[in-house]
């Protein structure tokens, strides 16, 4: 599992490192990572290292200090280097006169153009992670003149640290170096961040628990209920779903498909599209009611059912069942619309509800904003659920305040049908009895491999996502082999 840190808990942890480090100390250990990322960058673009020439757009305050010292080490490897001061008057003092020393070159703001225009690679030190909001305009002309390949300094300029917002101009980074640990930026923003690489300066006995974590294979291979000598198709747990109507019988048959494929166990489908469901998914036990399903271990509910009575009384009996729920789509519109229906729910019962943006507005009344970490623990928080919500990263939060990301493979996962697959998968894990919060995690990081694996390269569609499922869980199983 990989821990994120707020830039709240990275600054507590930095300060009491530097207070038992020697000044300046850790700043060049931070520079010497910088300078090998960059000297790597060098090689894959260029072939090598001497003779490259990289520019750095430095600004006040540490990470042009970095930017500073890394150009100086590179420097003492043959590469021409030209330093861009933003706000001279508060360039890093000591990494500037290292720079000099080790024969760099300052160049003025109004030349950094020609300079931007011959680089092998840029180096983003405008701002780092104490910085919020836009890049200011002095910086912000110069990002028509960048060309080059561009290493960031611990995040993109421009990009919120905490956030991953982006409300005006920033740096589109090829590659981010980050210090001591990862911070939110890195999984909230992965596409303006590029590859992020990790220098350890030694804050890992000083950080404490993550803000937010990422699962790994490990973590998802344990969770992943995988049927053992004594299972038995009961023992795997037994998903209910509720899904798809006579206009919409295409939800029924991806959700229940996805349930299929998840796990060992066994699928109930009640809904109007009964039939549709039978001929596709032959071991599916499908009726055209959920008062006829019979016993389930969870309930999958919400796609395609419609929003209107029918679909509302299916919701309450669903809700009033005493097992845990997942409610998708249409269900999360019959809750904003009539959250009454809520009062069919056992407290106790786990419940997981899984909006994108638009769902997650009618749910709580405002957008998610900027913030999607704090909009899905505030939804948790009221609704007493785990929210997972949607979008190119996905966030999965709990009422206790436990949160995270799952960062997918390109945007495959964008298409129809997607969000009735997972429905499928949450609802299979939680029928197997895994803990709401992971089996939401576990279930967005195989639905987002399964994207991968269903896309190779080029657009895929739902039944394609449904059909990569199995391929998935063999690679979390079979990665966690190999790496054992």
């Amino acid at each position: 599992m990989q821990g994120i840190w707020t830039t709240d808990h990275i600054h507590a942890a930095e300060d009491g490192l530097l207070a038992v480090t020697a000044d300046g100390a850790l700043m060049r250990k931070a520079a010497f990572g910088l300078a090998v990322n960059a000297a790597a960058m060098l090689v894959e673009h260029t072939g090598a290292v001497s003779g490259g020439r990289v520019v750095l757009l430095v600004g006040a305050g540490n990470n042009g200090g970095d930017a500073l010292w890394a150009g100086a080490f590179l420097r003492k490897r043959g590469v021409a280097v030209s330093a861009v001061l933003l706000k001279p008057e508060r360039a890093h003092v000591a990494g500037l006169s290292a720079l000099r020393r080790a024969g760099g070159r300052v160049v003025s703001a109004e030349d950094a153009p020609e300079w931007l225009a011959k680089a092998d690679l840029v180096i983003d030190g405008i701002v780092g992670i104490s910085a919020s909001g836009p890049l200011r305009p002095d910086a912000a002309k110069l990002l028509t003149y960048l060309s080059a390949p561009i290493l960031a300094v611990d995040l993109p300029s421009g990009v919120d640290p905490d956030t991953g917002a982006v409300d005006g101009p920033a740096i589109q980074a090829t590659r981010t170096v980050t210090f001591g640990a990862r911070k939110p930026v890195h999984v909230l923003a992965p596409a303006r961040c590029g590859e992020v690489a990790l220098v350890d300066i030694g804050l890992g006995p000083r950080l404490g628990e993550p803000d937010l974590v990422c699962l790994d294979r490990v973590d998802v291979a344990a969770a992943w209920p995988f049927p053992g000598d004594d299972d038995d198709k009961y023992s795997q747990g037994v998903t209910g779903v509720a899904a798809g109507s006579a206009t919409y019988p295409g939800a029924a048959v991806l959700a229940t498909g996805s349930a299929v494929h998840a796990t060992a166990g066994m699928v109930r489908y009640a809904g109007h599209a009964a039939d549709v469901v039978r001929s596709r998914w032959p071991e599916v036990i499908a009726t055209g009611s959920v008062t006829d399903a019979g016993r389930v271990q969870a309930w999958v509910v919400g796609p395609g059912i419609g929003t209107g009575h029918d679909g509302r009384e299916v919701l309450r009996h669903v809700l009033g069942a005493g097992v845990p729920v997942c409610a998708d789509a249409d269900a999360t519109t019959l809750i904003a619309h009539n959250p009454e229906l809520l009062d069919a729910r056992d407290p106790d019962t786990p419940l997981v509800l899984t909006p994108h943006a638009g769902e997650y507005e009618r749910l709580m009344g405002r957008a998610p904003g900027g913030d999607r970490v704090e909009a899905a623990r505030a939804a948790a928080r009221r609704f007493q659920a785990v929210v997972l919500l949607k979008g190119h990263c996905t966030i999965v939060a709990a009422p206790d305040g436990r949160a995270l990301v799952n960062v997918p493979e390109g945007s495959w996962l964008a298409t129809a049908g997607s969000g009735d697959v997972l429905s499928g998968l949450v609802g299979s894990l939680l029928a197997a009895g895994v803990e709401p919060w992971l089996a939401a995690g576990a279930a967005a990081y195989v639905h987002a491999l399964a994207g991968s694996l269903a896309a190779d390269g080029a657009p895929t569609s739902a039944s394609g996502l449904v059909d990569a499922i199995p391929g998935a869980i063999r690679a979390v199983a079979r990665g966690v082999r190999l790496a054992g």
